[in-house]
C-alpha cells in the first residue's frame, strides 16, 4: 500500500445523560439532559491482512464501553467533569482520548470524535492532527 493513501472509517453510537454548565448564563446553566449521538472517525494509511482498516465491531465495542461510563448519569458528578464543564466539546475530547489510549498500538488513529447534543448541534474534537505527520 502507498503510505500516501488515507482510509477513513466512521461509527455512530449514542448515550443519554444529564448535565448543567457551570459559569454559563442561559438555559444550559440549569439541570437538563440530552440524547447524545457520538461519531467516531478513525484514519490510517494501511489496511490489515484482511484488507480492512479496523473491524467495525471492535471499534463499536470500544466506543460502547467508553460511552457506557457516561450513559444515564449526571455528567457533572463524574471525575472527568469535576473540574471542566461536561459540554459537548469536553465530552467529545473525553471520548477521543479514551479511545486513543485504547487503540494506541494499532495501525490507525482516532481522527475525530463529534458529540451531537441535538439533531442540529454538535461539537467535534480532533486532538493532534496526527495524519499530517503519520508515516504509516
Amino acid at each position: 500500500m502507498d503510505e500516501r493513501e488515507l482510509f477513513e472509517v466512521k461509527i455512530i453510537c449514542d448515550f443519554s445523560a444529564a448535565h448543567l454548565l457551570r459559569n454559563f448564563r442561559g438555559k444550559c446553566e440549569h439541570l437538563h439532559g440530552h440524547n447524545w449521538k457520538v461519531e467516531v472517525i478513525v484514519r490510517g494509511n494501511r489496511l490489515s491482512e484482511s484488507d480492512i482498516l479496523v473491524d467495525f465491531g471492535e471499534l463499536k465495542q470500544a466506543a460502547r464501553e467508553v460511552i457506557g461510563e457516561l450513559d444515564h448519569s449526571f455528567l457533572n458528578d463524574l471525575p472527568a467533569f469535576k473540574e471542566v464543564n461536561p459540554s459537548s466539546e469536553n465530552i467529545a475530547r473525553y471520548i477521543y482520548w479514551k479511545l486513543s489510549e485504547r487503540f494506541k498500538n494499532y495501525d490507525f488513529w482516532i481522527h475525530s470524535v463529534s458529540a451531537w447534543e441535538s439533531s442540529n448541534s454538535c461539537a467535534t474534537y480532533y486532538g493532534k492532527m496526527r495524519e499530517l505527520t503519520a508515516t504509516g
